[in-house]
């Protein structure tokens, strides 16, 4: 904690960073300006409930900052530009002409951002007519007609699109991931209202002090293992063998390749909870039907079925998507291309089976470590008997991860303006 403070009192002193800082504060400034005026015809006392009935429409909350309790302009917060990315991302390895951009350098990523921005207008409008018309079964919507689900749409697209513009702007002008600190702003702003709630709880008598306290060692213990294995690392070493080129001797380094346990990030826990929630939300616009009976039998948030089907597939798309961002057979050419080689491992084919062994070990361990994180809230309930504090390990895998690299992002600006170089 010291060491954090100290390096944005550093931070603060120098203009430059100075600037950036107040540039990013006065961006969240009117993300949350925004997350207070709401979209016209809807009935916010529908909307609270159905909030405080599931734990899909709590998630939505928690990641847009109470928008979408309030059901504001940024209701649907930054999810269809995330949605957006993650499906080009995954597209690259199917389209040869994404593949090719991919592989252009900064003219090419150009391209493909821009191509996010044309496919989050899209998917944002969708995702708003799908939410205006399903949300008028539960009465959300006060005046139901195509009239004000299409204006309902528009002003939730807008939202949409100017919050990609704040993200943007942050990148450019201000520190760290836009996209990821806009994620970051939403789900700390309702820390104060759920440690309030928490005291309510301690106060009324619903929850004892050994309860609360078992809560905050729980996070305080979730937190310490995200940082831990978010920066733990398989460090495979290589050597380069000396190359004679003219006069000059290239290569006869040593260095290492950094294997990451958590490769994958949080996404299989995105794509899980997205495939998850899909069946019961469609359950909740037919009420009266059979199916939605089932699915509030059997697949309610922390039933036997709901946590062993999210288990299951956080490690698929855990090994999915680490299998898609992480090539061993090219990283093996590379390698016998320059020269270089694992020690006791011959280049080429052998050095690939390896690599591909190691990262299915470390895969199989970041998987469960996301699967268990996940199961947090159900964990909580059991232990400490808190049911209405959303507690998602979703939520803190975000804020630490985001926490983490904006630090980071931060300290390397700081170095480079520290570093004087050869010449003065």
């Amino acid at each position: 904690m010291s060491a954090l403070v100290g390096t944005l009192q550093n931070a603060w002193k120098m203009s430059d960073l100075r600037t950036k800082i107040i540039y990013t504060l006065m961006m969240f400034l009117v993300f949350r300006i925004g997350a207070h005026i709401p979209v016209p015809g809807i009935n916010r006392d529908a909307i609270a409930q159905l909030i405080n009935s599931g734990a899909l429409f709590g998630f939505f909350d928690v990641i847009s900052g109470g928008s979408f309790r309030n059901f504001s302009v940024f209701a649907m917060s930054i999810t269809p530009y995330i949605n957006a990315s993650i499906i080009l991302q995954l597209l690259t390895v199917v389209v040869p002409r994404l593949e090719q951009l991919a592989k252009e350098g900064n003219e090419g990523r150009k391209k493909i951002t821009e191509y996010t921005r044309y496919f989050t207008i899209i998917l944002a409008f969708i995702q708003a007519i799908g939410l205006s018309y399903g949300l008028s079964a539960s009465g959300v919507i006060q005046n139901p007609s195509w009239g004000n689900y299409l204006l309902i749409a528009t002003t939730l697209t807008a939202g949409t699109a100017f919050l990609m513009w704040i993200g943007e702007r942050i990148t450019e002008n201000g520190i760290g991931n836009g996209i990821s600190l806009i994620i970051f702003a939403g789900i700390v702003s309702r820390l104060p209202q759920g440690i309030n709630t928490l005291y309510q709880y301690m106060i009324n008598g619903t929850v004892n002090v050994l309860g609360a306290l078992a809560f905050i060692i729980i996070a305080g213990i979730s937190i310490a293992g995200i940082i831990y294995i978010n920066e733990g690392q398989r460090r495979i070493p290589v050597q380069y063998a000396k190359r004679v080129v003219g006069r000059r001797v290239y290569g006869g380094q040593n260095t290492h390749i950094p294997l990451r346990v958590n490769m994958a990030g949080v996404i299989p826990v995105i794509f899980a909870s997205s495939l998850l929630a899909f069946p019961s939300t469609i359950a909740q616009f037919f009420p009266n039907s059979g199916i939605a009976s089932f699915f509030n039998q059997y697949f309610q948030f922390g039933s036997f079925l709901h946590s062993t089907f999210y288990a299951v597939l956080i490690l698929f798309f855990t090994y999915f998507y680490t299998a898609i961002t992480f090539n061993p057979v090219e990283v093996a050419d590379n390698m016998k291309k320059y020269g270089g080689f694992i020690p006791g491992m011959r280049p080429g084919r052998p050095t690939s089976e390896y690599l591909t062994k190691v990262m299915s070990r470390l895969t199989l361990v970041g998987g469960i470590f996301l699967t268990v994180i996940s199961l947090l809230p159900t964990f909580i309930i059991m232990i400490t008997g808190i049911t209405n504090i959303y507690f998602g390990g979703t939520a803190l895998l975000i804020v630490v991860g985001v926490a983490l690299d904006t630090m980071k992002q931060l300290e390397a600006n700081m170095l480079n303006r520290h570093y004087q170089g050869f010449m003065k």
